[in-house]
């Protein structure tokens, strides 16, 4: 059976997201690894121990930073998609040889889910019942539809569907009530 799996904001190679960018405190470094090949390294592994190579995995974008980091997803499990993110800007044939298909979005009917990297706008909830998105790393936004699953809040490793469905029934019962 092919499992699926969510993952967004991998960065590899961004060493800045290890030295550099802060926590929400304005502290805490927004990555716990010394530098990029100690982070790349480690997501990796964390990955494969999760993925299988048949599984799907769909990546929320933001990729890598620079193109020579794009052999980096190339290690990792799965037959994947890439949902483009903001720095995602090469060409589309730079990101081919490591994704089957490359989209803007991708609609989860399953649940009424709506998958980007930026989150969408709250006027999309009127079609969409949740937004599982990434771009805002480790912050999160003030309405328990969006649901972010970049890097940072998901162990440094893609989540299973059933994982994120446990996340979007307790996001169901925050929205009921």
């Amino acid at each position: 059976m092919t499992d699926r799996w969510f993952v967004s904001d991998t960065h590899f190679g961004h060493e800045n997201t290890c030295v550099k960018f802060k926590m929400p405190d304005g502290v805490t470094p927004l990555r716990p690894f010394a530098n990029a090949q100690e982070m790349d390294e480690e997501m990796v592994s964390r990955w494969n121990s999760r993925v299988k190579p048949g599984d799907r995995v769909y990546h929320l974008g933001d990729v890598v930073i620079n193109r020579k980091h794009l052999s980096t997803v190339g290690r990792c499990n799965g037959k994947k998609v890439l949902i483009k993110g903001n720095h995602d800007i090469f060409k589309l044939a730079d990101y081919l040889p490591y994704f089957e298909d490359i989209r803007s979005y991708h609609v989860l009917p399953d649940e009424s889910i709506i998958a980007s990297h930026i989150p969408i706008a709250r006027e999309s909830f009127e079609r969409f019942g949740f937004n599982v998105h990434g771009h805002t790393h480790a912050n999160t936004l003030p309405d328990s539809r969006y649901i972010c699953i970049c890097v940072e809040h998901t162990n440094f490793a893609p989540i299973h569907w059933d994982e994120l469905m446990q996340l979007v029934r307790e996001r169901k019962e925050l929205v009921d009530t």
